[in-house]
């Protein structure tokens, strides 16, 4: 065996050793949320506070979240209630900012939108059983310090990528690709202020925008339920 070969196996074997797998890194994620049996314990949630575009334009916003895959996202502004919402099977609104003042069907691309976010836990949480795809893309350096990159391709086929903090295991930024209204447009979310309530952590800062332009939408969480009681009637359409 070569001298160049043996130093070869010297350097690499270090970097080698010290690679996490997908696995370690999802286990991290979900013992720094608070672990197994306490996300599990979560079988309803809502979580209410305020989004700023800019100043002087404030919204409340509320989300309210029931197993199994059910979400109801309502935005107050100006005196106006918008409610986005999917029942587990279709998804409907109220969206007076764009003249809709009566409850309707949401298109297919924000119905399979809402679908998705109804998942209380993320989708790095039992991700095989959810039938989603994990792959680890490398090492990122964010402002905030260095993250795990991971590409999670969902049981529907969207895709996002999910940027897991290296020191806290928590997701502190997010990116995904959709096509909306025609077209393709990349949204990105940065999460942070996590505080626990019942044992699980939640993010309470959370920013989104879309890539390329500077407006951002910062939301900050002023209170988290867990286990509120939400009827059924909360996330169907009125008829």
């Amino acid at each position: 065996m070569s001298t160049r070969f043996l130093l070869a196996l010297v350097l690499v074997a270090p970097s080698v050793a010290g690679a996490e797998t997908v696995d370690e890194i999802v286990a991290r994620h979900v013992a720094a949320r608070g672990g197994r049996d306490a996300l599990a314990a979560v079988r309803t949630l809502r979580m209410t506070g305020k989004a700023t575009a800019r100043p002087g334009q404030e919204a409340i916003v509320r989300r309210e979240m029931a197993r199994p895959g059910r979400i109801r996202t309502e935005f107050e502004f100006q005196g106006t209630t918008g409610v986005y919402a999917w029942d587990g099977s279709s998804g409907w609104r109220v969206s007076p900012l764009d003249g809709g003042f009566d409850p309707e069907p949401l298109p297919a691309e924000e119905a399979a939108l809402a679908a998705e976010q109804a998942d209380i836990e993320g989708p790095l949480v039992d991700w095989k059983e959810k039938g989603n795809a994990v792959e680890l893309v490398g090492k990122a350096a964010l402002p905030g310090g260095p993250a795990e990159e991971a590409r999670v391709t969902l049981k529907s086929g969207a895709v996002r990528r999910l940027w897991v903090d290296a020191a806290t295991g928590l997701v502190v930024r997010m990116e995904t690709t959709r096509r909306m209204r025609g077209r393709e447009l990349t949204v990105e979310a940065t999460f942070g202020d996590y505080r626990k309530t019942d044992g699980v952590a939640f993010a309470r800062v959370i920013e989104v925008g879309l890539r390329g332009r500077p407006a951002r939408l910062r939301i900050v969480v002023e209170s988290v339920e867990v286990n509120p009681p939400l009827d059924d009637l909360r996330f169907q359409m009125p008829r």
